[in-house]
């Protein structure tokens, strides 16, 4: 083990269940184009420009946490690409991988990747995690008020741009539930990551229950009515049980049946300077002032920062189970768009 490696281990975060902290997402923006119900509330009130961290703050942020044991840091939304220079955001951070940086990640619903796929390539950005929910263009439609077509231009473009990806697909009972075999099967011809996500309660105008949840088991049953398949050993932190369908990974997230949260690793900031220990956290914690302190230099501001997110990341609760038993009668007035997902 190197001297860096060995002090963003001595210097990593850790929760009271002793789950040390190495991902974090950064959400440059909550705006997107796309009205996504499990994501968007009817009518958003975006948050306001100036009150957004500028990319120089949030640069620095992510020196300071790479040096605390950050090795993976993924750009979301809102939809990201909507954010005026989010590519050269993801080229400056190029910088924290002698710090001990591994992975740079991009979850995008797809819209604008025909345009941006090879200036992100090149920027050198990893991998990408894209939002497909149908293949039906009628259904597509209603899930997104967007057009499909515009997506699977842009899946081609990172495909030719070389990138890695994997496709996110939130299944809702009665609405999308009949895309788990045509999804499967085109994945497999785009020899493409399928990950199939459980409704969670999330929403923008909170109408999720559980009803709506297309449970792992429902999926699973779907799949084995077409296909043979398999489950795969080592989850890890990773969210996804993962299996094989005829061979070929296919993994699914569910966070309500059978959650992953013994051993999350995640950690989460978004555009506006709220950190999150945890995606259904009650409460964030602002950090804007401290953050934008950081490029003064002053070891003052990285010990004010170290202090204030030390104790809070140290309070994670057990997971979501956990979270929702304590919450019952007292639901948190965020969505998934201003917090990233």
């Amino acid at each position: 083990m190197n001297s860096m490696a060995q002090l963003q281990q001595m210097n990593a975060f850790q929760d009271q269940f002793g789950r040390e902290k190495r991902k974090l997402r950064i959400s440059v923006t909550d705006r997107c184009n796309f009205k996504c119900s499990y994501c968007m509330p009817e009518h958003p009130e975006w948050m306001k420009k100036h009150n957004l961290l500028s990319f120089e703050a949030l640069y620095q942020f992510c020196d300071f946490m790479v040096r605390r044991g950050i090795e993976q840091i993924r750009i979301t939304g809102g939809e990201p690409l909507l954010r005026q220079g989010v590519v050269h955001f993801i080229a400056q951070l190029q910088a924290l991988r002698k710090l001990g940086l591994k992975r740079i990640s991009m979850t995008t619903n797809g819209h604008y990747l025909k345009r941006f796929a090879a200036a992100l390539k090149q920027a050198g950005l990893d991998d990408l995690n894209i939002s497909l929910d149908s293949l039906n263009e009628a259904q597509f439609h209603q899930l997104t008020q967007k057009q499909l077509q515009p997506v699977l231009e842009g899946i081609a473009a990172a495909q030719e741009a070389g990138f890695s990806i994997k496709i996110n697909a939130v299944l809702i009972k009665g609405l999308n539930d009949d895309q788990i075999i045509p999804l499967a099967q085109w994945a497999q011809q785009q020899n493409a990551e399928l990950r199939f996500i459980e409704f969670m309660p999330l929403d923008g105008d909170q109408h999720w229950t559980q009803q709506a949840v297309v449970s792992e088991q429902q999926i699973l049953a779907q799949l084995q009515s077409r296909f043979d398949v398999q489950m795969m050993q080592g989850q890890g932190a990773n969210p996804a049980r993962n299996y094989t369908v005829n061979g070929r990974p296919i993994g699914i997230i569910s966070t309500i049946t059978n959650s992953f949260c013994s051993s999350c690793d995640r950690l989460r900031l978004n555009a506006q300077g709220e950190f999150y220990n945890c995606l259904f956290a009650r409460q964030g914690l602002n950090l804007k002032a401290e953050i934008e302190l950081l490029s003064s230099a002053e070891s003052v501001a990285e010990s004010a920062l170290q202090q204030r997110l030390s104790s809070y990341i140290w309070r994670k609760e057990q997971g979501f189970h956990a979270i929702q038993q304590h919450q019952a009668n007292n639901s948190r007035k965020i969505s998934m768009h201003m917090i990233g997902g």
